[in-house]
């Protein structure tokens, strides 16, 4: 028999006051939104509480640190992007978003992994150190950074739009494409011979 998984840490329990400091009840000490951002990309699991309500208030926390992220220059989301999500709010397939996204974000993050592989195969003795976590680390950032939008699923709502679905299935198509057009590329450059040192 296989050992036994390790047990899943429970999350650590945040509390924000009414000044806007974050107190981290595992550490006993006061925190920053930076220090939460580091442990979103450690995939360190925290919840955040309303000091004086007790009210969950992880997603705005979360909301925060992207407004945060963006404002420093990290551009992540492009501007027609953001005014598209905003138009979905209180449209009728609104529900339906959080579930295409998410979908999407894994599509993306599994197409990534495997380029990521192929290149590292490939090319990793040229490679300059570091380069790979960085990238591993940023799409897990990109990754966890779309399921914000998760909330607003509705259980037992699971329908799409045969639009989103469609949309969906050409950009999974689209991908398919790069991965083998680069996949191919790579190919061609390991048969090339090498030169003579």
């Amino acid at each position: 028999m296989g050992e036994p998984a390790a047990p899943t840490p429970q999350p650590v329990i945040v509390k924000k006051y009414a000044n806007r400091r974050l107190y981290d009840t595992e550490s006993s000490s006061y925190i920053t939104l930076e220090n939460l951002a580091e442990m979103v990309r450690k995939d360190r699991d925290f919840v955040v509480y309303d000091a004086k309500t007790g009210e969950d208030i992880t997603r705005s926390v979360l909301t925060q640190i992207i407004v945060e992220e963006e404002g420093k220059g990290n551009a992540l989301l492009p501007t027609n992007f953001l005014r598209q999500l905003i138009g979905f709010y209180g449209d009728n397939v609104q529900s339906a978003v959080p579930r295409y996204l998410e979908q999407a974000m894994s599509s993306f993050a599994r197409q990534q992994e495997s380029l990521r592989a192929t290149m590292q195969k490939t090319l990793s003795p040229f490679l300059p150190p570091g380069i790979e976590d960085m990238s591993r680390k940023n799409m897990e950032m990109m990754g966890r950074a779309m399921t914000l939008f998760t909330p607003f699923q509705h259980e037992g709502d699971a329908t799409s739009p045969p639009d989103a679905l469609q949309e969906y299935q050409e950009e999974i198509i689209n991908l398919r494409g790069e991965v083998e057009r680069l996949q191919q590329q790579l190919a061609r450059l390991r048969a090339k011979p090498k030169k003579a040192e």
